[in-house]
């Protein structure tokens, strides 16, 4: 695995790898043993488009235990497409630039031909930190949580209720790829892409996940022993905000769809939440809640990633 661009990069042995460190990390970070110099000298570039405050604290957090430099850059400083419009310069200048000075970027942007474009311009490693079609880093956090609370994941399911965003794309290709069933309950027009769902379908096809896409949350919910659900309106989609509210109004989590699920699921969110919109207090503020468990994963996973792709770089 030399970049993380989506889902497609990882292999089954490169997620229980990924899983392995990210967990070693953990247990060193609860016993206090926080610091580390295995990638002393390196420089980590953070290329920025978006607002970031989980993975931006993530990978910064990350780089700097294990002893790297990490430069945060902003689409205000640098990015080509700079607050979502064309800049002035170029995403290969701009990579080729940054690869002269660092030894690995990551890019949280609007769009995912911006990750594609930049990997094909550079050789070294690219993390796609998020664009508008995948959030990789953010399933494997979620595939970390999901183990830390639920143990032996082969006869779990996934309930991801809403958007068929970005998130959704990233969260069913990873439980298909770790053969963990996976449903999805989302308005018609705002399913996950077709081509996107094929992925996870071949994923399915070697683990043995079960993968279900409907329409109706009381479906997606049944035997559910996690539910997931991300904001309705994402970054860059503030204009359709009463439309999308409108569509989305049965698919908000409280209480009365959490008693769909198993007694025991837990509630799953990326963050940031809007509260009263895609979930409600009483449920994000349950015992049955992991979403800060979730936040704290990032940083394990954002630490095994730079360690896999830099250590013997």
């Amino acid at each position: 695995m030399r970049s993380l661009r989506t889902i497609s990069d990882i292999s089954r042995s490169d997620l229980e790898l990924i899983m392995a460190r990210a967990s070693s990390f953990r247990e060193k970070h609860h016993k206090g043993l926080r610091h580390e110099g295995l990638l002393c000298g390196k420089v980590v570039a953070l290329v920025f488009e978006k607002p970031s405050l989980r993975t931006k604290m993530a990978f910064e957090v990350a780089a700097t235990s294990l002893g790297a430099t990490p430069i945060f850059l902003s689409s205000s400083q640098i990015l080509a497409s700079g607050n979502n419009e064309r800049g002035r310069e170029s995403i290969p200048d701009i990579g080729r630039n940054l690869e002269r000075f660092s030894d690995l970027i990551i890019a949280r942007v609007y769009n995912h031909d911006s990750i594609v474009e930049l990997h094909r311009s550079i050789s070294i490693p690219v993390i796609n930190a998020l664009c508008d079609r995948h959030h990789p880093t953010q399933a494997l956090a979620d595939l970390m949580t999901l183990r830390l609370k639920k143990g032996d994941l082969a006869q779990v399911k996934v309930a991801y209720i809403g958007d068929g965003n970005n998130v959704a794309t990233s969260l069913c290709q990873i439980c298909a790829l770790a053969g963990i069933n996976f449903a999805c309950a989302s308005p018609t027009t705002h399913q996950i892409p077709e081509d996107e769902i094929n992925v996870a379908r071949n994923f399915a096809n070697s683990s043995g996940s079960h993968l279900e896409f409907v329409t109706e949350p009381s479906q997606a919910l049944c035997d559910a022993d996690a539910v997931y659900t991300d904001t309705f309106v994402s970054m860059g989609q503030e204009a359709e905000k009463d439309l999308r509210s409108q569509l989305f109004q049965t698919y908000q989590v409280n209480s009365d769809l959490m008693r769909l699920a198993k007694p025991d699921a837990v509630f799953m969110h990326c963050l940031p939440a809007h509260r009263g919109e895609e979930v409600t207090d009483e449920v994000i503020d349950s015992p049955q809640s992991v979403v800060f468990d979730q936040a704290e994963c990032r940083l394990h996973v954002a630490k095994a990633l730079l360690a896999l792709m830099l250590e013997s770089a």
